[in-house]
């Protein structure tokens, strides 16, 4: 059920992998007929079973079909190969905005471009009634031929008719570009969330860095929410003024205070500059230095400084090695939800260098209404154990009691009701609110007693901590590690522990959950190839190695296999699980 190079899809002949991101691939592919390259995007086989990510992939065609404009990246087709759903779009051979701001700052005559191909692009959409909600330098695509382009619009949503690709329970986007309301999970968005997100992009141009970085997604989402915006001027005091005033109007935390629309704000910038003496038309003057976050001494204007382009986890290309981000605030019901696409219809982009769009869970800003606290359980089905009989008492006197959810919850999975067992946790972990560390901690304790290492994995995120520099304790974070990999052999892995989520937490634990999942579901290539990304990142990580020792006992190979599984056994360094599973592996080699 793969995409090979030279195979045939339909009337395309598949040229070559140009991108990979947490839900889709895209290929280069050749239509004969029409004698083009058109881009290929096509979901991931992990994913293509479940309702939910393919209905948003079939969204995500309807929605973008709707626009028609020469910046936005049109899509010609949707179609299905062996049940695997894939979009087939304009090939755009190129780099990335993000690319070109990774090899110096702009030209005011490049910025001016950037301003009005994706300015224009963004109005349009908005008068189509359709919001972007993802606007980033890496989601606009430069041309061989220097237009610019706007991509992924996997994000996007339909306003007028409240129409969304997401559940209300949680958001999406890039943590360096999200808009405050969007990151705490408003549903009532507007063209001004989008306006927010452009705007950063021009702070990162002029300014020469993003206005927000940190460690962790949640402490940069945190920093859009609260922290007051970094002003122009002190990090690069060779922005104007006027400059100024447009970007902080435009990056005001609340919405009533930005510009009314896209074209609003984009005469405001050209005029700022203008009233600043320096018109953007026709000149080729450079945006001044880039100073990081923290140094007070500048460099003189005339100097052209690298601006300070960094990645999801706070670091530029060359210095993305450290993986202990903390994602914080991950529940069920999140967990349940779909996650990003992302679109790479350009040469050359490696899939260990994409950065994850993080999701973060609304919960962990906003409080929580109970689900119909007053309304009583459904009726259990009669065949039933007395336990669950039992359980479901217990709700329907008390149906504002997370534990009472949770105990059903429970009763019902050792009844082998799965589907009713989840919407019962759902439930429980909703009623306990975000902060309710010990409840969650318990509820992932009782599931991984039942082996149950899905919503064991969920519950033991869900028990991170949501404060800024706190740590998660060790052995919390040993817990979750093993119930992320065991969890990762089941087909229900992806509607509960989603890979993008993983990412955010651990990269390399990501492309191993991918890896062992792609090897009980999927294909030995697949589990290779995200074994390979792993090592890259993470050589030494003992679930690394894990997974390559399976990997060779998969493919008849125990000899390679057993002195990986000897080290691991021995290793008093390695967590337990990792020793006992090491072991246990051994003793079936016997």
């Amino acid at each position: 059920m793969s995409f090979n190079i030279g195979e045939n899809i339909g009337p395309y002949r598949v040229m070559e992998q140009l991108g990979q991101g947490g839900m889709a691939t895209v290929y280069k592919a050749y239509h004969a007929a029409l004698d083009r390259y058109v881009a290929l995007k096509v979901l991931h086989a992990a994913f293509h079973e479940d309702q939910t990510f393919t209905a948003r992939f079939q969204r995500e065609a309807r929605v973008v079909a709707r626009l028609e404009h020469p910046n936005i990246v049109p899509i010609y087709d949707y179609s299905e190969h062996q049940a695997r759903p894939y979009l087939v779009m304009k090939y755009i051979e190129g780099d990335t905005l993000k690319a070109r701001l990774n090899k110096g700052p702009l030209s005011s005559q490049e910025i001016e471009q950037v301003v009005d191909s994706v300015g224009s692009a963004l109005a349009y959409a908005h008068q189509q009634g359709i919001l972007h909600r993802d606007v980033k330098p890496s989601n606009v695509l430069i041309a061989n031929d220097g237009v610019m382009y706007l991509a992924d619009f996997g994000l996007a949503r339909i306003a007028a008719a409240g129409e969304s690709t997401l559940s209300s329970d949680s958001i999406m986007g890039t943590p360096q570009y999200i808009s405050p309301e969007q990151a705490m999970g408003k549903k009532d968005l507007d063209s001004g969330t989008d306006i927010y997100s452009f705007a950063v992009m021009l702070y990162e141009m002029v300014v020469g860095q993003v206005p927000f970085s940190a460690d962790t997604p949640f402490s940069i989402i945190h920093d859009h929410i609260y922290t007051p915006l970094p002003l122009p001027q002190v990090i690069n005091p060779s922005v104007p003024e006027h400059v100024q005033r447009v970007l902080l109007k435009a990056l005001a935390k609340d919405r009533a205070d930005r510009y009314e629309s896209v074209l609003d704000m984009i005469q405001s910038f050209k005029d700022a500059w203008e009233e600043a003496g320096i018109p953007m038309q026709g000149t080729a003057i450079t945006m001044g230095p880039g100073v990081l976050k923290g140094q007070t001494k500048s460099q003189p204007k005339s100097q052209s400084v690298q601006p300070v382009v960094e990645t999801v986890a706070g670091k530029s290309p060359t210095e993305k090695r450290s993986f202990s981000w903390m994602w914080i605030g991950v529940g069920v019901v999140a967990i349940l939800c779909v996650g990003v696409a992302m679109l790479a219809v350009m040469r050359n982009r490696p899939a260990a260098q994409t950065p994850p769009t993080a999701v973060i869970n609304t919960q962990a800003f906003t409080p929580l209404t109970p689900l119909h606290a007053t309304k009583a359980p459904p009726p259990t089905p009669q065949h039933l154990s007395p336990e669950v009989s039992a359980a479901s008492e217990e709700v329907a006197k008390n149906p504002g009691d997370p534990n009472a959810h949770l105990h059903l919850s429970l009763a019902l999975w050792d009844a082998n009701e799965t589907a009713a067992s989840m919407q019962e946790l759902a439930q429980a972990a909703n009623l306990a609110g975000p902060n309710n560390k010990e409840f969650f901690l318990n509820a992932a304790q009782e599931y991984k007693a039942r082996e149950a290492w899905a919503p064991a994995a969920g519950m033991y995120m869900r028990s991170a901590p949501i404060k800024r520099d706190q740590q998660m304790p060790e052995e919390t974070r040993n817990n979750l590690h093993e119930a992320i990999y065991k969890a990762s052999e089941s087909k229900e892995m992806p509607l509960f522990v989603f890979f993008e989520r993983i990412d955010n937490f651990d990269l390399p634990l990501g492309y191993v959950a991918r890896g062992r999942y792609a090897l009980f579901n999927g294909s030995m290539d697949e589990a290779k190839l995200q074994l390979s990304n792993a090592e890259k990142l993470m050589p030494d990580m003992f679930e690394v190695s894990l997974l390559r020792a399976e990997i060779e006992m998969k493919s008849g190979n125990n000899a390679e296999a057993k002195p990986i599984l000897l080290s691991l056994s021995s290793d008093l360094g390695a967590p337990e699980w990792i020793r006992i599973m090491a072991d246990t592996f051994l003793k079936t080699m016997e």
